[in-house]
């Protein structure tokens, strides 16, 4: 597998590499054109996924390990992100978005996961994902018209984890809470309940909304 890593994070090169050794064959009384040939293959093989598929496939490791340094330098290795298909673009843009916002830089955090979101990829749940944090960030900023677009669209496409389930129709209180529409907005809260989220927080808020909805009437 360490072989198989290698070779994708290094693929540009040895196609590179390749592609010379066939011109070398086919230039010289060493080889012949079929030679060649299968030199170039790999050679056109490695470019294209190199450009087209990128090392995305080496993220996951240090993504669930931790060493968010090593999954930022794969992704800086992406040279031309407007290349790589539609999915793999998508998950790009989405994991720069996360690690923009782990280092609190939420204004670059809205932008890639805007453009992920725009690119209309066929990856639901990240799609849905990426719809779900636009929406708590516009919560954040008191952007309450932003936040019901991004949070309704979240849901509708399908919130694959209660947890984040939750979240949402806690976002979705905030905004009817806003908009003085109660009815809507303890409709939200029964559904949060009913994803019987585990997190803390979650939790703890729900608490907290609870007591405060208990004295609206509607």
């Amino acid at each position: 597998m360490k072989i198989y890593n290698l070779v994708i994070l290094y693929r540009f090169w040895l196609g590179i590499v390749s592609l010379f050794i066939g011109l070398f064959l086919q230039l010289t009384e060493l080889g012949d054109i079929w030679a060649s040939i299968i030199f170039y293959t790999l050679s056109f093989i490695a470019i294209f996924t190199h450009f087209f598929i990128g090392p995305l496939r080496l993220v996951q490791q240090p993504m669930e390990e931790g060493k968010f340094e090593e999954v930022e330098k794969l992704l800086n290795g992406v040279w031309f992100p407007g290349l790589l298909f539609k999915p793999i673009r998508s998950t790009f843009y989405t994991l720069k978005g996360n690690l923009a916002m782990m280092n609190q830089d939420f204004e670059s955090a809205e932008a890639h996961l805007k453009k992920s979101s725009s690119i209309g990829s066929t990856l639901v749940d990240n799609d849905s994902s990426n719809k779900l944090q636009l929406g708590m960030m516009a919560l954040q900023r008191s952007n309450f018209k932003e936040a019901e677009k991004y949070i309704k669209a979240a849901l509708s496409k399908g919130i694959p984890d209660k947890e984040s389930e939750a979240m949402a129709h806690l976002g979705m209180v905030q905004v009817y809470m806003n908009k003085r529409e109660f009815r809507a907005a303890k409709e939200f809260f029964r559904r949060a309940k009913n994803c019987k989220p585990k997190n803390d927080q979650v939790v703890s808020q729900i608490k907290d909304l609870e007591k405060y909805l208990a004295r609206i009437p509607g």
